[in-house]
C-alpha cells in the first residue's frame, strides 16, 4: 500500500508539471508573436486546456483506451467509470496508480497537441474556426491515434516504441499544424517580393520565460511516463532529458551563430525544445552520452528545419513545424539507433509507426481544416489581421499602456 501511495502521489506531481507546460505554451507564443494578437493567443490557450479536458472525459480517454477491440478503432462507452471492487475504488487499476490519476495525467497530454497547433497558425486563423478543429482534432483524431500504441494496438503489438510522445503528442500535433499552416496560408508582410520578411515578437522575456517553464513541465511529462515513482528510471530519465534539452540548446546557437553571424536567441530557445521532444521517445532507454547526442542532432534540425519551412514559403510563427514534427519525427527514429532498443529491425519498426502516423494525423486534419475553409473559412480578413485579432475578435487589448505612465 506504501508503494501504491508514493507512486500515487508522484504521478500527482507529474500531473500539475504538465499543466503548468500550457503556460509555459502560452508564453512562448505571446512572445514570439505580435503585441496586437496577445490576446487571442492566450484565450486560444485557455479554450484548449478546458475544452480538451472535457472532450478527453465524455469521448477520448475511452477512445484512446478501450480495452478489448480490434487494434484500430475502439471505445468502451461516454464519460469516465472507475473500475469497483465491493463498493470502492480498486486500487489495484494499476500498480503505480488510480483510475483517476490515470485520466488526469493523460488529459493533459491530450491537451497538449492542439496547443502545437495554435502557435503555428498565430495572428491570422478564425477563432471559431479553431475552436471546431480543436473539438474534432483532440476528441476524436488523437485518441484514436492514441489508442494504436497506449491503448494497446496495433503498432504496439508490432512493437513501435515511443515512451512519453514524441510521435504520439508531439508529431501529431505538428503534422496539423503544417496543413493548417499550408491551408492558411502566410501572414501579410511575410514573404513579399521573393524575400522572406522578419515579423519580430514582442517579448523576448516572455519567451524565455514559456521555454523554461515547458523545460520544468517536461519533468511531469517524461518523469510521469514512467508511469512509477520507481527512484532508478524516474532519475534517468529525468537526466536524459536535461541532457537533450541542454545538447539541443547548445547546438542550435552555435550551429546558428555560426550560419548567420549572430546569436539568435529564438533558435537558442527552439533549440532546448528540439532536445526536449527529441529525447521524449526514448527518454527510458538512453543513457547519458546517448542522450546529448540526441539533443545534438535535434538542434541542427531546427536550425535547418525552420530555414526549410521558410524556404518552402510556409508562416510558422513560433517553429512549431520544427519543433514538434521534425524533431519528433528524429526522436521516435533514435529509439532504434541509440539505447536499450537500437537495432536495424527496431529502426523500420519506428519507421513504420512514424509513417502510421503521419499518414492518419495529415489526411485527418486536412479534411478537418479544409472543410471549415470551404465552409466558414479559416482566415480573417486582411483589417483584422493587420489591425490586429484582439481588438477585433476580443475588442481589448493586452496593455494597457496609458493606464501603466498614470
Amino acid at each position: 500500500m506504501e508503494g501504491l501511495i508514493a507512486n500515487n502521489v508522484w504521478m500527482m506531481i507529474c500531473t500539475g508539471l504538465v499543466f503548468f507546460m500550457h503556460l509555459g505554451f502560452a508564453f512562448l507564443e505571446i512572445g514570439l508573436t505580435r503585441q496586437k494578437n496577445t490576446v487571442n493567443i492566450l484565450f486560444k490557450n485557455i479554450f484548449i486546456i478546458t475544452v480538451g479536458l472535457l472532450l478527453y472525459c465524455v469521448v477520448g480517454f475511452n477512445l484512446m483506451y478501450p480495452g478489448a477491440f480490434n487494434g484500430y478503432f475502439g471505445f468502451s462507452g461516454f464519460g469516465l467509470s472507475s473500475p469497483l471492487v465491493d463498493g470502492s475504488l480498486d486500487l489495484s487499476y494499476n500498480p503505480g496508480y488510480t483510475y483517476w490519476t490515470d485520466f488526469l495525467f493523460q488529459g493533459m497530454f491530450a491537451a497538449t497537441a492542439a496547443t502545437i497547433v495554435s502557435g503555428a497558425v498565430a495572428e491570422r486563423i478564425k477563432l471559431n474556426s479553431f475552436f471546431i478543429f480543436v473539438i474534432l482534432y483532440v476528441g476524436l483524431v488523437y485518441p484514436i491515434a492514441g489508442s494504436w500504441k497506449w491503448g494497446g494496438g496495433f503498432l504496439d503489438e508490432m512493437g513501435f516504441y515511443d515512451f512519453a510522445g514524441s510521435t504520439l503528442v508531439h508529431s501529431v500535433g505538428g503534422w496539423a499544424a503544417l496543413v493548417a499552416i499550408w491551408l492558411l496560408g502566410s501572414r501579410i508582410g511575410k514573404f513579399k517580393d521573393g524575400k522572406i520578411g522578419v515579423l519580430p515578437g514582442h517579448s523576448m522575456p516572455f519567451a524565455t520565460a514559456g521555454v523554461l517553464i515547458l523545460w520544468l513541465g517536461w519533468f511531469g511529462f517524461n518523469g510521469g511516463s514512467v508511469l512509477s515513482a520507481d527512484p532508478e528510471l524516474t532519475s534517468l530519465t529525468l537526466v536524459t532529458t536535461c541532457l537533450a534539452a541542454a545538447a539541443g540548446g547548445a547546438s542550435a546557437f552555435l550551429f546558428s551563430s555560426t550560419l548567420y553571424k549572430n546569436y539568435d536567441i529564438t533558435m537558442f530557445l527552439n533549440g532546448i525544445l528540439g532536445g526536449l521532444v527529441g529525447i521524449t521517445a526514448g527518454a527510458d532507454q538512453m543513457n547519458p552520452t546517448d542522450a546529448i547526442l540526441i539533443g545534438l542532432v535535434a538542434g541542427i534540425i531546427i536550425v535547418m528545419g525552420v530555414a526549410l519551412i521558410d524556404k518552402l514559403r510556409l508562416d510558422d510563427p513560433v517553429g512549431a513545424v520544427a519543433v514538434h514534427l521534425i524533431c519528433g519525427i528524429w526522436g521516435t527514429l533514435a529509439v532504434g539507433i541509440f539505447g536499450n532498443l537500437a537495432g536495424f529491425d527496431q529502426f523500420i519498426t519506428q519507421l513504420i509507426g512514424v509513417a502510421c502516423y503521419g499518414g492518419f494525423c495529415v489526411a485527418s486534419s486536412f479534411i478537418i481544416i479544409y472543410g471549415l475553409k470551404v465552409t466558414t473559412g479559416i482566415r480573417v480578413s486582411d483589417k483584422e489581421e493587420i489591425e490586429g485579432l484582439d481588438i477585433h475578435e476580443h475588442g481589448m487589448e493586452a496593455y494597457d499602456f496609458e493606464l501603466a505612465e498614470q
